[in-house]
This record gives structure tokens, C-alpha cells and sequence, in this order.
């Protein structure tokens, strides 16, 4: 599995630290206190990138932290670097299911698999 880590910025904000990732409009996370705000920002861009992998869109590579222009009106208080786990290629595998899960999978569900790998994806990320 590829490994990518985004620059990210984290701010002061009025009830603590929020963090938004310049590369990725509309991926922010928050905490009370700045270590939490980064750690937070890990889970943020891994559910960011199943998204936008769902979504069929193309991520954009990560720019050099060191390369990022301050902005006037946003009060840094840190620029951390957040890794996240890029999807890879799809690898075949045999499971054996209980048949009324399989029924009931098959209810709700157009593709398996798709099904399976977005359950496991949506629970990875709960579990952290």
C-alpha cells in the first residue's frame, strides 16, 4: 500500500485548534488542544480519501510543506504533516460467507465486493 503525508495547518480557533489541509479544499478536522487537532487530522484525510477514491475523483499530489505560502489572515500555530494510506490495486479473494448474510448483502447491494471493502473501509476508520 502507497503512502502519501499532506502538509496540513493547524490554527487557533475560538474553542480550540482547527486544521485544514491546503491541498484538499473541504478536508478540516479540530481538537481542544493542538496534539489533538493532528491526531484528529489523520482520521479527517484518511475518510477524505475514501471519499474522493469513491467518488471516482483523482487526488492531488502533496505539496512540499516548506513550500507553502503563510496566509495573512489565518493565525498558525503549526504545520504538521499528516500520513494517510493511499488505496492500491485490487487483489482477488475467496471468503466463505454464511448464505443469509450473502442474501442479505445481495439486498441492499449491486456489487459485493464494492459492498464488503466500503464496510471494512467505514469501520477502519471507527477503530482508528
Amino acid at each position: 500500500m502507497a503512502i502519501a503525508h499532506y502538509p496540513a495547518v493547524i490554527e487557533r480557533a475560538r474553542d480550540g485548534f482547527s486544521v485544514f489541509f491546503p491541498d484538499l479544499p473541504g478536508c478540516t478536522s479540530a481538537g481542544e488542544t493542538v496534539n489533538e487537532a493532528a491526531i484528529n487530522a489523520e482520521q479527517a484525510l484518511a475518510g477524505h480519501v475514501v471519499e474522493t477514491v469513491r467518488h471516482g475523483e483523482d487526488l492531488p499530489m502533496p505539496s512540499a510543506i516548506d513550500a507553502m505560502e503563510p496566509d495573512p489572515e489565518v493565525h498558525e500555530v503549526a504545520r504538521v504533516l499528516v500520513r494517510v494510506e493511499l488505496p492500491g490495486k485490487a487483489v482477488r479473494l475467496n471468503i466463505t460467507l454464511d448464505e443469509g448474510l450473502v442474501a442479505a448483502i445481495d439486498r441492499v447491494a449491486r456489487n459485493r465486493s464494492g459492498f464488503l471493502a466500503e464496510a471494512a473501509r467505514e469501520h477502519l476508520l471507527r477503530v482508528g
